[in-house]
């Protein structure tokens, strides 16, 4: 308890005890980084169970981000968790727009939620997009059904809302799609989550290309 440790090696040590703790546990190769980070986050090991990756999906949002891909938030707070100088560095950003007034306004005429609205607005954003939704439900929902319309083809959704109401459905709509996506099935995520998703993906990025 006296030891002085610098953040780095907190870091180093904590993901020392999770590769123990997670024993024999295989991960296909880009998927154990994403648990483990998720673990880190949580502290919560039933993610090496819930998580759910589409096929090819870590490639998949590699190439996304690459190719200078907007990350959309339905939380400040994820926004806020994601590494935005990591990600300038292949040429994306991160926004949220739940702050909006024109999405408060447009979502209180419509009787619909704001999560709703961002998502629409989201959706006209040129380039590739990747979706971290770790609070709102609604927008999985609307989501898919945009998908389904043929109005969005998002290069990722990363679907961890957290709750009771439609959280479990809203994120079994998408496994098995054809939509790349990242799913924690159940009750549990968050905005911590959807960051530290983002997170992990980009921190293998800046691994493999050496910046």
């Amino acid at each position: 308890m006296s030891e002085i440790m610098k953040p780095a090696e907190i870091e180093k040590r904590s993901f020392g005890i999770i590769t123990e703790e997670l024993g024999e546990r295989v991960f296909a190769p880009g998927i154990a980084e994403v648990v483990k980070r998720v673990i880190h986050t949580s502290a919560d090991f039933d993610y090496a169970e819930t998580l759910c990756f589409s096929d090819g999906v870590i490639e998949q949002a590699k190439t996304a981000i690459a190719a200078g891909a907007t990350i959309v938030t339905d939380t400040n707070m994820a926004l806020a968790g994601i590494s935005k100088a990591t990600l300038a560095k292949f040429g994306g950003r991160a926004v949220c727009f739940m702050a909006d007034e024109a999405v408060a306004q447009e979502s209180k005429s419509r009787g619909v939620t704001r999560a709703v609205v961002s998502m629409e607005q989201a959706a006209r954003l040129e380039g590739p997009l990747i979706f971290a939704i770790g609070n709102a439900p609604t927008a999985l929902i609307r989501l898919h059904e945009m998908i389904g319309a043929g109005e969005l083809a998002p290069a990722l959704v990363i679907g961890v809302p957290v709750g009771f109401v439609n959280v479990v459905e809203s994120k079994e709509l998408f496994l098995h799609g054809k939509t790349p996506y990242i799913i924690a099935r159940g009750r549990k995520g968050g905005s911590n989550v959807a960051a530290a998703i983002v997170n992990a993906l980009l921190y293998q990025m800046i691994e493999r290309e050496g910046f």
